[in-house]
C-alpha cells in the first residue's frame, strides 16, 4: 500500500530562528496576510510586523521582522526573533510585567486560535521554559517572560503553530540542524555558541546537530524549541516531488546564505520502520508487569503486550513484546530494565503498512460517538472508538452491542 504523505522538510544548513521559519511558512502558504490576521486572535498589541524581501548571497527570501512599540514589554530579552542578539539593558522598574509560562498559557488559551495550533504552541514553549529552568537553576514555574515569553518569541512560536496547521502537513523532516561556534554577547553577557538553552533543547530531544565553521550563532532556543518539536526525524531530503519551497531570510550576512529552505511536497512512503522490542520474564508480578505496559504506552510505544510462555524449568512466564519508533529505542528500553526483572531485551526491525486515518465524530441518535475513519484504495472504514461507544452505552442504559450496532 503506497501512501501519499503530504511533507515538510527543514533545510537548516544555516540554522534555524523563530523569524525565519515564519518567513518561510508564509512563502508555502503564499498569503503574507494570513499570519497577521490570525495573530490578531491573541488580542495581545505592543508590536507590528513586517514582511519584506531580502537577499542573501544572491538568493532572494522573505524576511519577517516583528517591531517592537512598547519598550517595557521587552524587558531584558534573552532570545531575539530576528537570529542576533540586541544589546538591551532596560531597568528594572517593569519587572512587574514579567510573564512566565502560566502567564503564556493563559495568553495563548484566551485566545481565539484553533486548539491544534493552542497545543503545538504550548509544546514548543514547554520546551523552552525547560531549557532556561535548568540553566538558570529555577523551578519551571519561576522562568520569567523575558526568557520564555517575550513579545517576539510569543509572535515566533504562535505564528509557527498557526502556519504548520494551515498547512497541516502528515509529516515533518529536518535535515541535521548546522549551528556555528565562538561567543556572542546577549543580556546575560558572553556565550559560547550554541548558547546554554538552545544546548540543553537539543540534549532532551531528538534532534541531530553539528557545528559549522561560521564564527556566530546560527540557532536561537526558538528555533532549536520549533524545530524539536516539529521533526520526527533528521536526515537528508527523502524522495519527494517537490510542489512549492518557502525561502526564510536570517538577519545576518555570512559567507554562506542565511537562509531557511523549507520544502513542501508529496513524499510517497510504502512501509513505516519500526522496532519490535522483545524479552521472557518469569519472576515478576503481574502487577509490575501491568504498571510496565502503563508507563511504556505512555512513553510513545506503539503496541504493548504480553504473551504467555514456558521457559526453563517448566516455569510458567511472559513474553513482553514492545512495538515503537527507532527514536525511542533506547528511552523504552531503559523503561523495561528499571520497572522489570529483565537483564536483556532482543530488538529486531520490521516495516509496517499504515492506513490513511482521521478521527472523526458522529452524531447518533444516543448522542456523540468518536471513531476512527481509515482509507483503503478508495474505501472508507468507520470504526467507532470503545471508550466513547461504552460511556454513551452507559449512559442511556443500553447494551454495549446496540451502540455498535448503529450505522456508522
Amino acid at each position: 500500500m503506497m501512501l501519499n504523505m503530504k511533507t515538510l522538510y527543514f533545510d537548516c544548513s544555516s540554522g534555524i530562528s523563530g523569524n525565519m521559519t515564519l518567513a518561510a511558512l508564509t512563502e508555502i502558504i503564499g498569503d503574507e496576510n494570513y499570519l497577521i490576521e490570525e495573530l490578531k486572535k491573541l488580542h495581545i498589541d505592543g508590536y507590528t510586523i513586517k514582511i519584506s524581501k531580502k537577499i542573501k548571497n544572491g538568493i532572494t527570501g522573505t524576511h519577517v521582522d516583528v517591531n517592537l512599540t512598547h519598550q517595557h514589554e521587552h524587558s531584558h530579552v534573552h532570545e531575539e526573533h530576528n537570529h542576533h542578539h540586541k544589546h538591551e539593558h532596560i531597568h528594572e522598574e517593569h519587572h512587574h510585567e514579567h510573564r512566565n509560562l502560566h502567564d503564556v498559557y493563559e495568553m495563548i488559551d484566551n485566545s481565539s486560535i484553533d486548539e491544534e495550533s493552542k497545543a503545538l504552541a504550548k509544546r514548543i514553549f514547554t520546551r523552552v521554559a525547560k531549557a532556561e529552568s535548568k540553566v538558570h537553576n529555577k523551578p519551571l514555574e519561576e522562568v520569567h517572560f523575558h526568557e520564555v515569553g517575550a513579545i517576539d518569541s510569543i509572535i515566533d512560536i504562535v505564528g509557527t503553530a498557526i502556519l504548520i496547521n494551515k498547512i497541516h502537513p502528515d509529516k515533518i523532516i529536518s535535515s541535521v540542524v548546522n549551528d556555528g561556534h565562538g561567543f556572542i554577547e546577549c543580556a546575560h553577557g558572553t556565550m559560547a555558541v550554541p548558547v546554554p538553552a538552545t544546548s540543553e533543547i537539543f540534549a532532551n530531544s531528538n534532534v541531530e546537530f553539528k557545528q559549522i565553521d561560521i564564527d556566530t550563532e546560527l540557532v536561537t532556543p526558538t528555533g532549536a524549541a520549533i524545530i524539536a518539536e516539529l521533526s520526527s526525524e533528521f536526515t537528508t531530503l527523502p524522495g519527494m516531488k517537490i510542489e512549492k519551497i518557502g525561502w526564510g531570510a536570517g538577519t545576518k550576512d555570512l559567507k554562506i546564505p542565511n537562509i531557511l529552505k523549507v520544502y513542501y511536497g508529496e513524499m510517497q512512503e510504502e512501509k513505516q520502520k519500526i522496532v519490535v522490542m522483545e524479552t521472557n520474564i518469569d519472576d515478576c508480578s503481574g502487577e509490575i508487569l501491568g504498571y510496565t505496559e502503563e508507563l511504556l504506552f505512555k512513553d510513545g510505544a506503539l503496541d504493548v503486550f504480553y504473551t504467555p510462555i514456558f521457559m526453563k524449568k517448566n516455569r510458567p512466564a511472559y513474553r513482553l513484546t514492545v512495538v515503537c519508533k527507532e527514536t525511542d529505542l533506547l528511552k523504552l528500553q531503559a523503561i523495561i530494565f528499571k520497572e522489570t526483572t529483565t537483564i536483556g531485551i532482543r530488538y529486531r526491525y520490521e516495516y509496517r503498512t499504515e492506513l490513511e486515518r482521521e478521527q472523526i465524530l458522529i452524531d447518533t441518535k444516543y448522542g456523540t460517538v468518536k471513531a476512527k475513519k481509515v482509507i483503503n484504495n478508495g474505501e472508507t472504514y468507520i470504526y467507532p472508538e470503545y471508550e466513547s461507544v461504552k460511556e454513551l452505552a452507559e449512559k442511556n442504559g443500553i447494551p454495549l452491542k446496540e451502540v455498535y450496532q448503529l450505522k456508522f
